[in-house]
């Protein structure tokens, strides 16, 4: 059995990749989430029966042995797909057209940036010369202008314009596509964003206009990005973020709109373990102080500028580390020890590696746990400087994937940073 599915919350350009999934490959079986765009919630209210979608509940997962993703490349983004994770024996094909690094180990991968995930399965349906019913079209069409702006959003790139083209040449109806693009906006959104403009604030970032707002919110409130970008709109900034409180998850949700390339929104989510474009991203944070949260977006926007909180204010010390000559096996007994996932390899005082869990999986032979430490350690030294800043920390170990830092001064290895302790600022966690 195969199964194509795409993120929680699904929008149309999920939803119409998820059908387009099924006119590629015609023997999977289409799962949506139960989580839905509104907008989606109402076209399959009338449509459903024409696309013949399931959720995960009405199939046995045991049964899977090919899983193709789209418009995602995240496990986290899926829904109850954990079995199958753990399900060594799957083929994974994926399609995004994100630029996140994915965690799902695809056998096969189309993943390219581009204004709309469909776009890139369109592609491949025209390689295939295979024909597409007036609804088919309509559906594909929804999912790339909504993803695109209509094709005004910064993201956009001549290939959405010619699938489009070649949509229209299929009978899409603009009739049907505009009635499920209109955006719900309701007495909840119009009070959130009059309370967003009575507080409203404008920064100054290089030569770009920005505002970022913090408001609480209570319940479930739909089509908050609707309401950043009209607040975006009516003040007339380069780039709007609102961060949404929602005390009683003890979560934060942040949202941003850019209408320049210069500020890049869906950089900006990722960094905050989120996503997006160019000119739309999101991210949603548990447990986060929100003033910490807004010093966090100040810095991304300035180019990571340093803050008042340090490396050397936030590093782990005294460090453990190992010569280059000891036994692996020694290794793996510090590691359990000290409860840590990876440690320094000094000599003398010279760091000359790093060694981390990962690096074990090298090991093919038990007869090779007595080898030296240096034969499997990582010797790209990246290292950082105790007078950075803790996003300046975070980036490097996003750019290089890895979990920890050594601090270095003078030539010498004085403290770790890792991932846990990059994150105390801005979780509000810092040390008395």
């Amino acid at each position: 059995m195969q199964i194509i599915t795409t993120h929680r919350n699904t929008d149309f350009d999920g939803f119409a990749s998820v059908i387009a999934g099924t006119i590629i490959y015609p023997d999977a079986i289409p799962i949506l989430p139960k989580a839905l765009n509104p907008n989606v919630k109402a076209f399959l209210s009338i449509h459903k029966d024409l696309f013949g979608t399931r959720t995960v509940n009405e199939i046995d997962l045991t049964h899977v042995k090919r899983l193709i993703v789209v418009d995602t490349c995240k496990w986290s983004r899926l829904e109850k797909m954990k079995s199958l994770r753990e399900n060594k024996n799957l083929e994974i094909f994926l399609w995004d057209h994100h630029e996140n690094k994915s965690d799902l180990n695809p056998i096969w991968i189309c993943q390219e940036r581009i204004g709309a995930n469909i776009t890139l399965m369109i592609r491949e349906i025209k390689k295939q010369k295979i024909l597409l019913t007036p609804m088919q079209a309509t559906l594909f069409l929804t999912g790339l202008y909504e993803d695109t702006g209509n094709l005004s959003f910064p993201s956009s790139t001549a290939e959405d314009a010619y699938a489009a083209g070649y949509l229209l040449e299929n009978k899409a109806d603009l009739n049907i596509l505009s009635t499920f693009l209109q955006p719900a906006y309701g007495e909840k959104q119009k009070n959130i964003l009059f309370e967003m403009l009575k507080t409203a604030r404008r920064t100054k970032i290089d030569s770009y206009a920005v505002s970022i707002n913090i408001m609480q919110i209570a319940g479930h409130i739909s089509n908050l990005s609707l309401v950043v970008n009209m607040y975006r709109d009516i003040l007339n900034v380069d780039a709007a973020f609102g961060i949404f409180v929602h005390k009683d998850h003890e979560k934060c949700i942040v949202i941003g709109r850019s209408s320049v390339e210069d500020i890049n929104v869906g950089s900006i989510m990722r960094s905050m373990g989120g996503g997006g474009h160019p000119g739309a991203g999101s991210a949603m944070i548990k447990s986060v102080n929100p003033s910490a949260l807004n010093d966090w977006l100040l810095e991304l926007l300035k180019g990571n500028q340093q803050s008042s909180v340090l490396i050397s204010d936030l590093m782990s010390y005294p460090v453990f580390s190992v010569t280059s000559d000891t036994s692996m096996s020694d290794v793996a007994d510090v590691l359990k020890e000290k409860g840590c996932t990876g440690l320094p390899i000094v000599d003398g005082e010279k760091l000359v590696g790093v060694i981390s869990r990962r690096d074990f999986k090298k090991i093919r032979k038990s007869s090779q746990l007595q080898s030296p430490v240096k034969a499997f350690m990582n010797t790209r030294n990246i290292t950082i400087d105790p007078g950075k800043s803790p996003m300046e920390a975070a980036r490097i170990m996003v750019k290089y994937d890895i979990g920890r830092l050594p601090v270095v001064k003078d030539d010498k290895i004085i403290g770790i940073m890792s991932r846990s302790d990059a994150m105390l600022y801005f979780y509000d966690l810092l040390p008395d």
